[in-house]
């Protein structure tokens, strides 16, 4: 008897000394659920569990004691921090044929890419959250760098950082007070229900948005209100003080229907507030048909300098109806997958004023026209998607955009798209597929395959043609500038992005 105790105790203390080996620091409630272990199966008396509590626990706090304090002091309104990001690498070809007897009359860029994105975001107290990202790159609808890319002026300068920056891609602050409201403010993450053909996956709107949704059974309804500071006329324009603003009304339903199948549709109406300076392209009205005018472009009349407008926001006012059928295909000998058809149509009421405008901005460049092109005001969009079941699909969610994906997982698109000279904001839509340009159509196509849980492969590929022969190809972009009217234009990009 006069052993037990110490038979006791000398298993406890083996006991420990294993749970002590197989952590690096103390853990309270370990311990005590050893404790109760042994209490139970009779090998502590009561007391006996009750002194070796209080031991572990004074034990446990002379230890934590011990420790050096951390360095990290995070604010106590902050709830939550999450580091997040991905790197790119990319081989990109872009080829254009032009029908302007410029020389020569084929152009191609052939570059190796890279772009970097990193940011923190998280909770805040009081039902606000946060984000701020950084990337390479200042073009608002690119994040991309060219390896190798040569901008010193007057210098060979090998492996050139000129460009190298980084700059503020998002940076903004959400307020969600009721499960039925949010509200965000800052240069935010887009916030519409939209697609590339008339908003660019890369453009981080800036300014002000409130969504408000409400469920019905199984509707989900939802209005979205954007004020976004389209351009802020700058010091150069001391004459125009106020800015010019995009403002966006969007009203949509997403409906969940039996065995897995969902459909969502979104209309939207975009208008503008404020035109900006006349001295700056976006106060100016959009011509469309080329840089200038002059025989260097083959369009007869004018000086051979005569800039015709690109850029332009005159006469927009945009109806969008963005939507989605999502239905799931079970037991399949690639397992379950996860399938969409999904499209987008596009209308401006002021397409033929915009595009009479045009025409009386510089007939010379209309060759062969008696007057403006009417009719050119729609714009659409219509195609399917598929892969594994799981990931987060969308106009710009799933693996070929690199938002959520897993090892082994996959998804393959591809979507027809029509966009005719005055039917949207040439400023908006995507840079590389169309080469940001309007009165083009045809098709684009992408596969990614998930490596592992961080690796992405992706794989894209778009052509398109000139849909109106008489008209130019209305647009400006920094990849492939100053070639106009591009007759056809081909697109290939393959992509490796560690995502974190």
């Amino acid at each position: 008897m006069t052993q037990q105790p110490a038979t006791k105790l000398l298993l406890f203390a083996s006991a420990t000394a294993l749970a002590t080996l197989a952590t690096t620091a103390p853990a309270e409630s370990s311990n005590d659920s050893l404790i109760n272990k042994l209490e139970q199966k009779g090998i502590l008396s009561a007391d006996e569990a009750k002194q070796l509590r209080f031991e572990s626990a004074a034990s446990d706090t002379n230890l934590l004691n011990q420790l050096p304090a951390s360095k990290w002091k995070i604010a106590d309104s902050i709830k939550t921090l999450g580091l997040y990001g991905d790197l790119r690498f990319r081989y990109e070809y872009r080829g254009v044929d032009n029908t302007i007897g410029a020389s020569p009359d084929t152009f191609y860029r052939e570059r190796m890419r890279y772009a970097l994105r990193f940011g923190l975001k998280g909770d805040l107290v009081d039902d606000f959250s946060y984000g701020i990202r950084l990337e390479t790159a200042n073009n608002p609808r690119s994040p991309w760098n060219t390896f190798g890319n040569n901008t010193t002026a007057g210098a060979v300068t090998p492996s050139d950082k000129n460009t190298s920056g980084i700059y503020v891609g998002q940076a903004f602050l959400n307020w969600h007070p009721e499960s039925w409201y949010e509200m965000s403010i800052g240069r935010m993450p887009m916030p519409l229900y939209t697609t590339p053909m008339v908003w660019d996956s890369d453009i981080n709107p800036e300014g002000a948005f409130e969504k408000f949704k409400y469920t019905v059974g199984a509707v989900d309804l939802f209005a979205d209100f954007g004020q976004f500071d389209y351009q802020d006329p700058g010091s150069a324009n001391r004459y125009v003080t106020g800015d010019t603003f995009l403002l966006t009304w969007q009203f949509g339903a997403n409906v969940r229907l039996p065995k897995d199948m969902s459909f969502k549709i979104a209309p939207m109406f975009y208008n503008y507030a404020g035109s900006g300076s006349a001295s700056s392209g976006l106060g100016q009205t959009f011509v469309g048909q080329g840089t200038s005018t002059g025989a260097n472009t083959g369009i007869p009349g004018g000086s051979a300098q005569q800039t015709l407008n690109q850029e332009g926001i005159n006469n927009l006012q945009i109806v969008e109806i963005p939507a989605e059928f999502n239905f799931r295909i079970n037991q399949t000998p690639l397992g379950d997958l996860q399938a969409r058809v999904f499209g987008d149509f596009a209308y401006n009421f002021e397409g033929d004023d915009r595009a009479a405008a045009a025409y009386n901005a510089n007939r010379p460049a209309f060759p062969g026209m008696n007057g403006p092109a009417s009719g050119k005001n729609f714009a659409y969009q219509v195609g399917f998607g598929i892969g594994s079941a799981g990931p987060v699909y969308g106009p710009t969610q799933g693996l070929v955009y690199g938002s959520s994906f897993k090892k082994h997982q996959w998804e393959a698109r591809a979507y027809w798209q029509h966009i005719e000279q005055y039917s949207l904001d040439v400023n908006l839509i995507d840079s590389d597929f169309f080469e940001g340009r309007a009165n083009l159509e045809g098709i684009y196509s992408a596969i990614s395959y998930g490596i592992s849980d961080a690796i992405l492969a992706t794989i894209r590929y778009g052509y398109a043609n000139r849909i109106d022969s008489q008209l130019g190809t209305g647009g400006n972009n920094l990849d492939i500038p100053g070639i106009n009217p591009i007759k056809n234009y081909n697109l290939v990009q393959m992509d490796v992005t560690w995502k974190f």
